[in-house]
């Protein structure tokens, strides 16, 4: 028979209880309370972002690591608070990586032992998103990927 994994009280089930380390895993009805996002639109989140990835145990249970929470938090801001479309926070993850959602959500992933913030960059105007903006460092990436494709083929026809 097997035994049954023991459920997490949040906080406000443990009156008089410490609260939570920010380092301890969360259960997606915590992470849902926290955020203020139904716990359906968690699971579908899952689906559309790959670097959203919580730790599942017996039964199918979510545990939500803090790096995950980072990313989460950063997610919500852009789409509730700045007005991204999922389409528009994929192709901002696709350019920046995780960083776009620690930057957004207000800082990297909590460490053992705190560290000053890092700073925030402003998210752009919908006027620039919208248009794609001119900005200086597409240019640079442009450059690098074609550098990188020429690198490829060079390999490819090595090998």
């Amino acid at each position: 028979m097997a035994v049954p994994e023991p459920r997490v009280a949040t906080d406000e089930e443990r009156p008089g209880a410490p609260a939570k380390s920010e380092h301890a895993f969360r259960t997606i009805s915590e992470v849902s309370d926290g955020l203020d996002v139904a716990q359906h639109v968690l699971r579908f989140w899952e689906t559309k972002f790959t670097q959203i990835r919580p730790l599942k145990r017996g039964g199918r249970r979510r545990y939500y690591r803090p790096e995950d929470i980072v990313l989460l938090r950063g997610l919500r801001a852009l789409l509730y608070e700045d007005g991204y479309t999922i389409r528009g926070v994929q192709k901002l993850l696709r350019e920046g990586g995780v960083r776009v959602l620690q930057d957004r959500a207000g800082g990297a992933v909590p460490d053992k032992a705190p560290a000053a913030p890092a700073p925030v960059a402003p998210a752009p105007e919908p006027a620039e998103r919208a248009a794609g903006g001119d900005d200086p460092r597409r240019a640079e990436l442009k450059a690098l990927l074609r550098e990188i494709e020429v690198l490829r083929r060079t390999l490819d026809d090595a090998l």
